[in-house]
């Protein structure tokens, strides 16, 4: 692979089998898939299988490195102040600078099958009219473009194999068409709506964070996520913080913030601001090679409104 090879940081759990049948898509520039029963499958998830989940980073890579080839008229070419260098594994590309902190409520782990594997991803619970909808990465529960994922289950402030609140296994899954159809990393974002496990909803059970769209660029966030990959082991909650810049690849409208958070952490919830109170403005999505210690989350606008406002309904 090319110098220029993006390590992403997702953190999906993909479970063994994928959806068979097409996208469907009920309102414009909307992706939604209701799960079969029989793939919503609520006592798959095993404390092993957890364990075994693989870092959902590498259901994105491909993407990420392909952004971070410009070129002119067809012809790869170099960006200023961006060096070759050999792929490195991603306990080579980052030195662990996040943060363990104690588990949130609302913030959790992804797991999923996609493509016959088994993934990990993080997700957050935000507020909606349903009370039961997580946001995640948009390749954490879709293949970008392609099938959603089967058993995606939503796991509430997960800590060394703990989980306190239980599984809550998604019914039906939403996403961008420019991610399910198309594939464009800018709006790699998607929504679950999951059921109770308990007969009470998600949002009364764990809380759940409010959301914001279409606001300005470089703004601070505090994200959250459970990097999975060395040097972490995706077993605590991690938290990194940082004030927003440009793609500098120019060729996604994502925006980076200082963090070595790795494989694993997809999906994790950025918040305006300091703290995991905030309103949640973007997620955990990608990393370049090049660009080391950065973590890039899509800009928040209106087509992932749009996405958002069918999901939590």
């Amino acid at each position: 692979m090319s110098g220029a090879f993006a390590a992403t940081m997702a953190i999906a759990f993909a479970i063994g089998g994928t959806a068979t049948a097409a996208t469907a898509i009920d309102t414009p520039g909307v992706a939604r898939w209701e799960v079969p029963n029989l793939q919503i499958d609520a006592g798959y998830w095993t404390a092993d299988r957890m364990k075994a989940a693989i870092p959902g980073d590498v259901l994105i890579a491909d993407k990420a490195a392909e952004l971070a080839q410009p070129t002119v008229a067809g012809v790869p070419t170099s960006v200023a102040g961006q060096a070759a260098a050999v792929s490195p594994t991603l306990s080579q590309m980052f030195s662990s600078s996040a943060v363990q902190v104690t588990p949130v409520s609302h913030i959790g782990k992804v797991f999923f099958t996609m493509g016959g594997g088994n993934y990990v991803c993080s997700g957050n619970a935000v507020s909606a009219t349903n009370e039961n909808t997580v946001s995640t990465a948009g390749h954490c529960l879709n293949e970008g473009p392609g099938a959603f994922a089967t058993r995606f289950t939503f796991v509430p402030a997960y800590e060394n194999g703990r989980a306190p609140f239980g599984q809550w296994p998604a019914i039906t899954l939403f996403a961008p068409t420019q991610w399910s159809v198309n594939g464009d990393i800018s709006y790699d974002t998607g929504f679950a709506t999951v059921s109770s496990p308990t007969g009470t909803s998600l949002s009364d059970t764990v809380g759940a964070s409010g959301v914001a769209f279409n606001q300005s660029t470089g703004l601070t966030y505090s994200a959250f996520g459970y990097p999975a990959a060395a040097p972490f082991t995706g077993e605590t909650l991690q938290s990194c913080s940082g004030q927003a810049t440009p793609d500098p690849y120019g060729q996604s409208s994502a925006q980076g913030i200082p963090c070595d958070m790795t494989g694993g952490s997809s999906g994790g919830p950025w918040f305006v601001g300091s703290g995991s109170s905030g309103v949640q403005n973007s997620v955990n999505s990608f990393g370049y090679t090049n660009v080391p210690n950065t973590m890039f989350g899509p800009y928040w606008g209106s087509v992932i409104a749009g996405t958002y406002t069918q999901a939590q309904a």
